[in-house]
């Protein structure tokens, strides 16, 4: 009896090791068949032509389980473009599958939550493809020192990837970051940054005060339209700019549940903390702030991002809202990491799916 068991013991062993194996050749020709995919049609290449507006970072500045740091690009046409680099946004767009074509960044302000992913993002692009072309980071006055400051705390790192790899795989001429600013001039509330290839892009000032110079940006491709805000309080120029686009893109702060964190700081006894929790409130926007700048500039649709705070019940998710729905009674949507708003050329509809759900 007892040889009976120790061979069914056997047995099951190597059954069990036969099963495992079977399992991981399995894997492996899976992973084999994705990353072919993923590699031969990137996301990107394949979207229909108009503009598409993929969030890959739809927090602020808070630990954010979610939502990683601002971050939202935008395809028009053939083109990429990335307006803000927050923490982690280099991360979520590999995730989405939207590196494999050139891109430009964007930025609205240098907060650091803004900026904070913008290393990882220009080294994902060096070594993902065959460039001529350093980064080019468009931005308000002062992109400059962003971009040499990256560049100082970047050289190390590129210097041993070269050194690695070797010049023609990593060359040290596409490495790093080409600013190019802009300013829009007195007396003006815009300039155009960018018209190509069908696309145009409009920065516009915003009301971000003490912080400047803070823009937002509209881009405009064969019919369809988009605005992405940055930050900012409401601010009549922004409207001017959104009216009847087909999205509006606009950051959103929640007064109601920014205030629990300034009580619960008062009461711990944290009283830094509550005071910026006070002031944050008066250079960004209530989400009901945000409906109603859509609602009376006759937007298509509204998607609110740069969600401030976190929410980490989705139950949250009404007091944040506040009365936005009532106040703009279009589509709404809180956004989330992944997020892909689709509005097809030649049509007026507006499609909302993930990337990563």
């Amino acid at each position: 009896m007892k040889r009976v068991f120790t061979g069914l013991l056997v047995l099951l062993v190597l059954l069990a090791a036969g099963a495992w194996a079977v399992r991981d050749r399995i894997a492996l020709r899976i992973m084999e068949r994705r990353l072919d995919n993923a590699m031969a049609h990137p996301v990107a290449a394949g979207l229909s032509d108009g503009i598409h507006v993929a969030i890959c970072g739809a927090g602020g500045p808070f630990p954010d389980h979610d939502r990683g740091g601002p971050c939202t690009a935008v395809i028009a046409g053939k083109r990429m473009f990335i307006v803000d680099t927050g923490e982690a946004a280099g991360r979520t767009l590999g995730r989405m599958g939207l590196f494999g074509s050139d891109f430009v960044v964007l930025l609205t302000h240098f907060h650091s939550d803004h900026i904070d992913g913008l290393g990882n993002v220009a080294l994902q692009r060096w070594g993902g493809g065959n460039l001529t072309t350093p980064l080019q980071l468009y931005g308000p006055t002062g992109v400059e020192r962003v971009a040499a400051g990256f560049a100082e705390g970047y050289a190390l790192d590129s210097s041993y990837r070269t050194a690695h790899h070797g010049p023609k795989i990593m060359p040290p001429s596409t490495a790093g970051i080409q600013p190019r600013a802009f300013a829009i001039p007195d007396g003006q509330d815009s300039v155009v940054v960018l018209e190509e290839d069908g696309v145009k892009i409009t920065a516009f000032r915003v009301n971000h005060g003490p912080v400047g110079p803070a823009v937002g940006y509209r881009f405009d491709y064969k019919g369809r339209s988009v605005v992405i805000s940055g930050d900012t309080a409401p601010s009549p120029i922004l409207a001017k700019y959104a009216k009847g686009v087909d999205l509006l893109v606009h950051e959103a702060l929640s007064p109601t549940l920014v205030n629990l964190i300034r009580e619960a700081s008062l009461r711990t006894g944290n009283a830094k903390r509550a005071q910026i929790m006070q002031d944050i409130q008066n250079y960004h926007t209530s989400p009901s702030a945000a409906a109603a700048i859509a609602r009376d500039d006759k937007v298509g649709a509204l998607l609110l991002s740069h969600i401030v705070p976190p929410l980490p019940l989705k139950a949250l998710e009404g007091p944040f809202l506040g009365d936005a729905r009532k106040v703009f009674t279009g589509p709404l949507w809180i956004a989330r990491d992944g997020d892909l708003v689709s509005l097809p050329a030649g049509d007026k509809t507006i499609t909302r799916t993930s990337l990563l759900r």
